[in-house]
């Protein structure tokens, strides 16, 4: 799965903050490794000091999931609607980098990373210096030193075999096919045999 941005929470004296940022994952970077990102300057988040471990809430694909695409509900009626859906919640400790060096080289793997499948990606070079100094001045750095993670999918594993393939199927027909296709990898070896 490709994920581009999440959401940092953090637990400060004024109380929650929470804020959509894109991120980058470095394994080097410590036991478990840290998420990298940034934060506007006029965001108070980065500099309102965070009390105890951050949290990243990473999402994956979700949807509602319609009873009436059930074989069971064929046979038996005892269905109901649920929510599928693939997240995980990163914890750790929060670092704020305040340095423009550390800044330029976070905005140029970020970039880097979403830029990769273009046929001709965008760099940072393609812009004028002064300008992308200008815009590095504007933002902070984030690390979210990872300390634990708790990860979840449900993807209908509790569903029988029929249920399952109703459920992709009608996942597809409605176009949701990243969804389709997480439910579809999920019970692989169940469909397949």
């Amino acid at each position: 799965m490709h994920h581009g941005a999440a959401d940092l929470i953090t637990n400060t004296d004024q109380g929650l903050l929470a804020t959509l940022l894109p991120f980058v994952f470095d394994p080097e970077a410590g036991p478990h490794g840290a998420l990298l990102g940034h934060v506007a300057r006029n965001n108070d988040q980065w500099r309102i000091a965070a009390r105890g471990e951050s949290l990243v809430i990473v999402r994956g694909a979700d949807a509602y999931i319609s009873p009436g695409w059930y074989q069971s509900k064929r046979e038996h009626g005892r269905v109901v609607p649920t929510w599928n859906y693939v997240t995980a919640h990163v914890y750790g400790n929060l670092i704020v980098h305040d340095d423009p060096v550390w800044v330029e080289n976070l905005v140029r793997r970020l970039t880097a990373k979403h830029e990769a499948a273009r046929a001709e990606p965008w760099s940072v070079d393609d812009a004028p210096e002064k300008f992308v100094a200008g815009q590095l001045r504007a933002i902070v750095g984030v690390e979210l030193a990872i300390t634990r993670i708790e990860a979840k999918a449900k993807l209908s594993q509790n569903r029988p075999e029929a249920d399952v393939a109703a459920v992709i199927e009608g996942l597809r027909e409605r176009g949701d096919e990243q969804a389709a296709q997480d439910v579809a990898e999920a019970n692989r070896e169940r469909l397949t045999g």
